[in-house]
């Protein structure tokens, strides 16, 4: 799964890969929010590993879960 992140101060987002779940994703954040000077960590699908204090995540982009789609519009 992708994550998008954006943290203050920087430009560009961060894009990661993660085997996590969007829920496991949203509580690792909740948790580094919740302790003074938490970091955010993220472990990529290849074995890198992402901190970032979290106090500086500016936003959190997951995915959303894919729906059946039922329709001829939808056939691309």
């Amino acid at each position: 799964m992708q994550v998008r992140i954006g943290v203050q101060s920087v430009l560009k987002e961060l894009v990661v890969e993660v085997d996590q779940t969007p829920d496991e994703v949203r509580d690792a954040l909740a948790r580094a929010l919740a302790t003074e000077n938490g970091v955010f960590v993220l472990d990529g699908e290849k074995g890198g590993r992402v901190m970032i204090p979290a106090s500086n995540v500016g936003y959190l982009e997951l995915p959303e879960p894919e729906g059946r789609q039922v329709g001829f519009g939808n056939s691309l």
